[in-house]
């Protein structure tokens, strides 16, 4: 099924006040009616939860300097992009990437430290994703040799730390936590990305030390 959106759904950039920009294309996958709000004009780019975008191609044909002004690029291409955890919760049958096995030991892992089951109560589960999501990326980025601090990328891991306790306190969750999550994730994690498993030790210290200077 091929529908035509105007420039306001179906072009791309640029990225600053100028650049490489051009329509696109986005595939979506559609969950069905039962998601879908009801309405006639349901369609992609409808706020309910029907329609999932999982890949887009944008034709860069188009350059745009900073007085909107477009002119053709000498080199056009096409920069696409999937959706890969999206793409996994639709192959495995999961309305959200939280239900995927990417997520889940984490969120079962929550579960068992905040006494709550997920899927029981929205104001929960919007928390208990937040801790999942957050404990996930600051093990990424622990392994990837960033620490905390008060600006650049080390304030951002700092901001990504901190929000995930405040969050985990909504649920309850006392003293250290995210260091016991974030476990979790490497166990799934690590045989992939080395970074992980030979940092454990490194990155549950780090994340446990800015628990300790938070509180």
């Amino acid at each position: 099924r091929i529908l035509r959106f105007g420039e306001k759904e179906n072009f791309w950039g640029p990225a600053g006040s100028e650049g490489p920009c051009g329509p696109c294309s986005e595939i979506h996958y559609d969950y069905g009616l039962e998601f879908g709000c009801g309405k006639s004009t349901c369609a992609p780019n409808c706020d309910c939860q029907r329609f999932v975008e999982l890949w887009n191609l944008v034709f860069m044909e188009l350059y745009q300097d900073a007085d909107m002004q477009r002119t053709a690029l000498p080199a056009p291409n096409i920069d696409t992009g999937m959706g890969l955890e999206r793409m996994a919760a639709v192959l495995q049958g999961k309305n959200t990437v939280y239900e995927t096995d990417l997520f889940l030991p984490l969120i079962h892992k929550i579960e068992l430290l905040c006494g709550k089951t997920y899927g029981e109560d929205e104001s929960a589960d919007y928390s208990i994703r937040v801790v999942a999501e957050h404990a996930r990326s600051m093990s990424f980025l622990i392994g990837d040799g960033v620490v905390p601090g008060n600006e650049g990328r080390g304030y951002v891991l700092r901001r990504v730390i901190r929000r995930a306790i405040r969050f985990g306190r909504w649920l309850g969750l006392e003293g250290s936590f995210l260091g016991v999550v974030a476990e979790a994730g490497i166990d799934l994690m690590g045989h992939m990305y080395q970074e992980l498993s030979t940092g454990r030790e490194f990155i549950i210290r780090i994340i446990q030390l800015e628990e300790d200077k938070f509180q």
